[in-house]
């Protein structure tokens, strides 16, 4: 038997959470079981009254999806993990864990348009409201756009589409001095470059479509517990996170932070969330995740250092008015990538080209190589017009807010030879 925990990124991300004994398969299996035997009711009872460990109904947990989770959790630092349908439903879940009718969570404006959209509308309806503070606000700021009903502060690594940061510790501090709970969305850097729970983020949210999985096979997210955060005293300070603290008659009266300790927030949203809302992943879409986990480490070396060789190509380019990369020394974002992406920053980057929404449409047009996608963060290279796709819902104030200007091209690098990404990026901007 092999234990990963204390070894390199690398090695757990080949061997993490699965160690097959004599005579088993090393590739973890698919298990396309709904349901698992037992031989007694009473068994039965003790898995619904979670007295008992184990598998019982694929919408709560599988054995496939196990091992992803549990690889996910260890290249994290956290003590657990559930993996969700996709990324919007992981970050719904993160949010729902601890939020309800009343409530009111901080997140950062400068976020990916889905989630905007998520928490400016859906959340709105089912009465939890949100205040958009921009991701470079001070202690100060986060502070005061606290209320007595907040639950969460939510933000991004690195922002989506304008790859601007967030200082993760001002907001922790600000966060956890007010007993809530910082949650951070990590789908860019990933646990390569960066470990938000080392920086005070108690709650770690992936699309783990993009880069966890990385070929663009599957659609999933992940949720990572630090179990750092303290529910107890948090309740005993302000009353907040009730459901975490006080008895669950949906399950005989169990107290989750009495019970499940560090893991409370986990396992509530497994048992609680997964079991009534059902955003279940697939036990394939699970194998494929594990799969594209196994070369995660050697894939974000190469992406990064395309992408850093495309934005210094772009930052000297006439037609080109600016690039958002951190890893550059002139993004007003370098001196935050230097603390918390010493290795590098993913290979995603955003430019502004002259000439607007208009010409933003010849260019994306004129790629041959990079494809014209709705996704990112994968293989392959492809760039998108967030204006008009993925962030198209949003209002012109709110685009504006969140730093997306007309002329706005997302181009997320791949792993082709770095020559011809460059020719193809070189020939379209020409053209």
């Amino acid at each position: 038997m092999v234990d990963v925990q204390d070894k390199q990124f690398e090695t757990k991300c080949v061997r993490g959470g699965y160690d097959p004994g004599v005579g088993e398969p090393v590739v973890p299996p698919i298990t396309p079981s709904v349901a698992y035997r037992y031989e007694t009711t009473e068994q039965v009872h003790e898995l619904f009254d979670l007295e008992r460990e184990g598998y019982f109904y694929s919408r709560i947990e599988n054995p496939t999806t196990s091992v992803v989770e549990k690889r996910v959790a260890m290249l994290d630092g956290g003590v657990g993990a559930l993996m969700t349908s996709s990324g919007q439903a992981a970050n719904l879940f993160a949010i729902l864990n601890i939020a309800s009718n009343g409530d009111h969570i901080v997140a950062a404006r400068n976020l990916y348009g889905g989630t905007v959209n998520l928490f400016t509308h859906r959340l709105k309806e089912y009465g939890i409201s949100t205040t958009f503070i921009d991701n470079s606000s001070d202690y100060d700021a986060v502070v005061a756009a606290i209320k007595p009903n907040t639950k969460a502060v939510f933000t991004e690594t690195l922002s989506n589409p304008t790859l601007s940061m967030t200082d993760l510790e001002v907001w922790a501090k600000a966060a956890h001095d007010n007993d809530v709970l910082f949650v951070v969305d990590n789908t860019f850097p990933t646990p390569f470059f960066c470990r938000p729970i080392d920086f005070g983020a108690d709650v770690v949210t992936y699309s783990s479509t993009k880069y966890l999985d990385g070929h663009a096979l599957e659609v999933s997210g992940m949720i990572v517990d630090s179990g750092k955060f303290g529910f107890e005293n948090a309740y005993r300070n302000s009353g907040r996170y009730s459901s975490l603290v006080e008895p669950d008659q949906t399950y005989k009266g169990v107290s989750y932070t009495k019970k499940f300790g560090e893991a409370a927030y986990i396992v509530k949203a497994r048992v609680q969330l997964m079991r009534d809302l059902g955003a279940t992943p697939s036990p394939f879409s699970a194998f494929l995740l594990g799969n594209g986990l196994q070369t995660l480490g050697l894939r974000m070396e190469r992406h990064y250092s395309n992408a850093q060789a495309v934005a210094k190509f772009l930052e000297n380019n006439p037609q080109v008015e600016h690039v958002n990369f951190p890893a550059l020394d002139t993004d007003p974002n370098n001196a935050l990538a230097k603390k918390y992406l010493p290795k590098g920053c993913a290979g995603v980057l955003s430019f502004v080209v002259k000439g607007g929404r208009e010409s933003a449409g010849r260019v994306i047009n004129a790629f041959k190589l990079v494809n014209i996608e709705v996704n990112v963060a994968e293989i392959r290279s492809c760039a998108l017009h967030p204006a008009t796709s993925t962030h198209r819902q949003m209002s012109d104030t709110e685009l504006k807010d969140a730093g997306i200007e007309p002329g706005l091209i997302r181009l997320s690098v791949g792993l082709e030879n770095i020559d011809d990404i460059l020719e193809d990026v070189k020939r379209a901007l020409e053209e």
